[in-house]
């Protein structure tokens, strides 16, 4: 579904991505790893269009969409979330929903079609449909679950998932982990999801990538690479115990 080729993005003289390559096959949650710096956001930021990349090949779908601006390629069924969720306070949360309903239309959509697929996906999140709920009203799990929503509102075929469970308690974390499962399973989206939260993510994707100083160091299966030397070195510090 998504082919990354030997991507390289570079800052003035930093290079945050040195040619990086990896695919994600469609139905699939990849996890992409690394410590703080490593590139994955940046990554994110590519793949999405925020960021034109200096060199290398992104594909989705067999297009290729480097350098594309992010309407385009959220039209193209390419979304992403938001590590810090920036919601349109003065709007209710479900206009935020629809907000991002038209937004990902590729033609245009009516109220009335932008406000049920809001509806639809809060109740999947499971966030409050009352038109006079406001984002203000939620906490940080609440506010998590709303910039997926809007993320989902715009009808991805491919969803890149950025830190998802940052800031949430222990069973918060539980509960987003399953509403990925949700998505994949009830909405047939493929995801790349980034995440800290290893003892979580290791046991919900298929796959992980790790990224170090800007370049891949690992891909595999979760128990492999949670027993590669390099990744626990650079990122993990001791090996994850999975069940």
């Amino acid at each position: 579904m998504l082919t990354v080729s030997r991507l390289t993005k570079r800052f003035g003289g930093f290079t945050a991505l040195n040619e990086v390559s990896f695919e994600v096959k469609e139905g699939e949650i990849l996890g992409l790893i690394g410590p703080n710096g490593s590139g994955k956001t940046t990554c994110f930021n590519c793949v999405s269009g925020v960021l034109a990349p200096t060199a290398g090949t992104i594909r989705f779908l067999g297009d290729d969409i480097a350098g594309l601006t992010p309407d385009r390629i959220c039209h193209r069924g390419l979304t992403r979330t938001f590590q810090i969720p920036r919601p349109f306070r003065k709007l209710s949360i479900a206009d935020n929903v629809a907000v991002a309903a038209h937004y990902g239309a590729t033609e245009r959509t009516s109220e009335a079609e932008a406000r049920r697929r809001a509806l639809q996906v809060l109740d999947l999140v499971g966030l409050p449909t009352d038109s006079a709920a406001l984002p203000t009203q939620l906490g940080a799990g609440g506010l998590k679950k709303l910039e997926l929503a809007r993320a989902l509102a715009t009808g991805p075929k491919l969803l890149l998932a950025d830190e998802s469970l940052g800031g949430l308690d222990p069973g918060e974390m539980a509960s987003a982990a399953d509403m990925l499962r949700r998505v994949r399973g009830e909405l047939g989206i493929t995801i790349v999801w980034v995440e800290h939260i290893m003892a979580t993510l290791m046991r919900v994707v298929d796959r992980v990538v790790v990224l170090d100083h800007g370049e891949k160091i690992a891909e595999g299966r979760p128990r492999d690479v949670a027993e590669d030397p390099r990744v626990i070195e650079a990122y993990l510090g001791e090996k994850i115990v999975l069940e």
